[in-house]
C-alpha cells in the first residue's frame, strides 16, 4: 500500500499544507520563492504535524496567468526534491502542466492535486502514466475569467455531473477509480453565495464514493464575513469535516492540526487519536 493510500485508512481528517513557490499567490506571494525560504517552511509545517505538504508553481489565484512549464519545473522541482530527501512525510504537486507531473512523480511525488482536473493538453495522459493518485477539482472558466460572472443554474448538480463526467475520462485514460479524489472548487469559479452553499451541501458530493478535498483557507469570501482570515479559515475547515471533508488544504498548518485533534477528541471521547 502507498504512503498515501495509507494516510486515506486513518481514521481521522487529513491536513495538505500549501506551499506556494510563486511570486502571485493570493495569500502568501513569493514569500516561498526562495528555495531556502521554501524548505523551511516546509520544515515548520512538519514539525506542526502536517499530513501532505501539497507545493505548487503556478499561481491560481483569480486573474492569474498561466506559467510557462520550464519557470513552473525551475521553481517547484527542487523543493520537491529537497522535501523527499529530508522528511518522511506524503507531498502533492499542484500543478495542471504534463511536463510537471512526470518530473514530480519521479521525484517520489504522492499525489497529483489539480485545478483543471486534467483538462490541459497531454495532463490526462501524464497522470495516467505516473500511476499516482489525482485530485480533481472543478473550476468554471480558468484563472484569468473565472470570476468574472460565475452562473449556475443548479450549483450543486453542474459540480456533479462534472464530476462524473472526468471520473469517466480518467478511468477511460487506465486511471483507477479508487485513485481519484474529488475538490468542489471553493473559490474557483464560484460567487461567495456559491462558496458557502458548497460548504453547507458537501455531502450531497459523497455520491462518486470518494474521499473529498477542501481548500477555503485564507479566501476571499472567508474575507468577506470576518478580518480574522487565520479564526475564519479553521472555521470553514471545522464545517466541512462536520459535512464529509477527508482532507483540509491550509495555510495555518499549527492552528488547524490542533483545532483538528480537539474535534476527533472529543468525537471519539479520547485524548489520543
Amino acid at each position: 500500500m502507498s504512503r498515501f493510500s495509507q494516510l486515506l485508512e486513518l481514521p481521522r481528517p487529513l491536513v495538505m499544507g500549501i506551499l506556494n513557490v510563486t511570486p502571485d499567490s493570493f495569500s502568501d506571494a513569493g514569500k516561498f520563492l526562495n528555495l531556502t525560504d521554501a524548505c523551511q517552511h516546509a520544515l515548520t509545517m512538519v514539525q506542526a504535524g502536517v499530513d501532505i505538504i501539497d507545493v505548487g508553481g503556478e499561481s491560481t489565484r483569480p486573474g492569474a496567468p498561466p506559467v510557462p512549464v520550464q519557470e513552473e519545473q525551475d521553481r517547484v522541482l527542487p523543493v520537491l526534491e529537497h522535501i523527499r530527501q529530508r522528511f518522511d512525510v506524503c507531498f502533492s504537486v499542484d500543478t495542471s502542466t504534463a511536463g510537471v507531473m512526470l518530473s514530480a512523480a519521479d521525484l517520489g511525488a504522492d499525489l497529483i492535486n489539480d485545478v483543471r482536473a486534467l483538462r490541459r493538453e497531454g495532463a490526462l495522459t501524464a497522470a495516467a502514466q505516473t500511476g499516482l493518485p489525482v485530485c480533481l477539482m472543478h473550476m468554471q472558466g480558468d484563472p484569468l475569467t473565472m470570476q468574472l460572472e460565475p452562473r449556475y443554474e443548479d450549483l450543486i448538480a453542474e459540480i456533479n455531473k462534472f464530476f462524473s463526467e472526468r471520473i469517466a475520462v480518467c478511468v477511460a485514460a487506465g486511471i483507477s477509480r479508487q485513485q481519484l479524489l474529488l475538490d468542489p472548487g471553493f473559490g474557483f469559479g464560484k460567487t461567495p453565495e456559491h462558496n458557502l452553499q458548497l460548504i453547507n451541501r458537501l455531502e450531497e458530493f459523497s455520491v462518486h464514493g470518494l474521499p473529498l478535498l477542501v481548500g477555503l483557507s485564507r479566501k476571499s469570501t472567508i474575507a468577506k464575513i470576518t478580518g480574522d482570515l487565520a479564526t475564519g479559515s479553521l472555521a470553514g475547515a471545522l464545517s466541512a469535516l462536520q459535512r464529509g471533508a477527508k482532507i483540509i488544504r491550509v495555510h495555518d498548518v499549527a492552528e488547524t492540526v490542533s483545532a483538528l485533534r480537539v474535534t476527533e477528541a472529543i468525537r471519539h471521547e479520547c485524548l489520543e487519536i
